[in-house]
């Protein structure tokens, strides 16, 4: 990042020389990521499938596949077969022309994942990369908004499996102009299917195991002095139990038919409480049908994830 283009931080802690737009297209360091059969298994554990799902969780099964969303935990993950700092781990790089968004005041707004080819069921004889990127800078007024992607690909081969979608709410952080995000409305009529799944206290302990040992999701003192009333599931065990949810209800568990999948968290969720996503079917362009969801904590109402959208591959359909 040249000084030119450098943000300059004031007495009053607010930036002179910020300019969201030229963040937009940097390119980020590539992380190198690595994973065996049984990371597979454990991570189709961690999000609820059931023994019905046996292609899932049984790596002698004739059909036996990575669960199509597992990519989304490997940039935590990277290489590592043992847990490690997570909060070591997570920093924040630089953005030119944007202010270096405060980790604490950081969180993750939204995932989302398009499958480009069907995920290896695990990494031996490939040498597998994260490339990442900014897509987009935004700015609502209070807080900044950074949209990222991340391509997983075989360096060996050129081949992407994957492209995923990250979205960074730097909560306060804004106010310094630049377009707003974008949003999703759901149908005003009864959900087409509802998957409930009831999460247990063990439920983020399993899930952490996939490779975010951030201590919010094990320590209850950790969470609590972090305004919550202890620890709190992963926002992404969340949003994975919905994806399994979307794949069980409407595609038969077929992993080769989940084409996309995106959501926003929107509330905190606590080991132990039951989780309800709605799903509507919206409508169909070629061979693939198209899906809205929410999903809700069942207990009070309040909405785990927003902005639910998903595509599928229809039965008939070979591609």
């Amino acid at each position: 990042m040249s000084l030119s283009r450098r943000p300059v931080r004031r007495a009053d802690g607010r930036y002179d020389n910020v300019d969201l737009r030229e963040a937009v297209g940097h390119k980020f360091q590539p992380i190198k990521c690595a994973y065996n059969r049984r990371d597979v298994l454990l991570f189709a554990n961690a999000i609820g499938t059931q023994a019905d799902e046996k292609h899932f969780l049984y790596e002698r099964h004739p059909r036996f596949a990575a669960f199509p969303t597992f990519p989304i935990c490997l940039a935590f993950k990277q290489t590592d077969q043992d847990v490690f700092d997570s909060v070591a781990r997570t920093t924040l790089e630089p953005l030119p022309g944007t202010p270096l968004l405060d980790a604490q005041r950081s969180v993750d707004s939204e995932r989302g994942i398009e499958i480009l080819n069907p995920i290896p069921a695990s990494s031996e004889g490939l040498d597998l990369e994260i490339h990442g990127k900014v897509l987009g800078m935004y700015d609502t007024g209070g807080s900044v908004i950074s949209e990222h992607e991340h391509q997983l690909v075989d360096t060996k081969t050129g081949v992407v499996y994957a492209r995923m979608t990250s979205t960074m709410f730097g909560i306060g952080q804004g106010r310094y102009g630049g377009p707003g995000g974008p949003n999703l409305r759901i149908p005003a009529r009864q959900p087409d299917v509802v998957h409930v799944y009831k999460t247990t206290p063990e439920t983020a302990l399993l899930y952490r195991l996939c490779g975010d040992y951030n201590p919010m999701h094990a320590d209850d003192g950790f969470g609590r002095r972090a305004g919550f009333k202890g620890a709190t599931l992963q926002g992404l065990c969340t949003w994975n139990i919905a994806a399994h949810g979307l794949l069980r209800g409407v595609a038969d568990s077929d992993p080769t038919r989940l084409k996309a999948f995106v959501a926003r968290f929107k509330s905190v969720v606590y080991p132990g409480d039951e989780l309800e996503t709605w799903i509507w079917r919206i409508g169909s362009k070629g061979r693939f049908d198209t899906y809205v969801f929410e999903t809700i904590v069942k207990k009070d109402g309040r909405i785990a994830l927003s902005n639910g959208y998903a595509k599928i591959k229809q039965q008939s359909s070979k591609l």
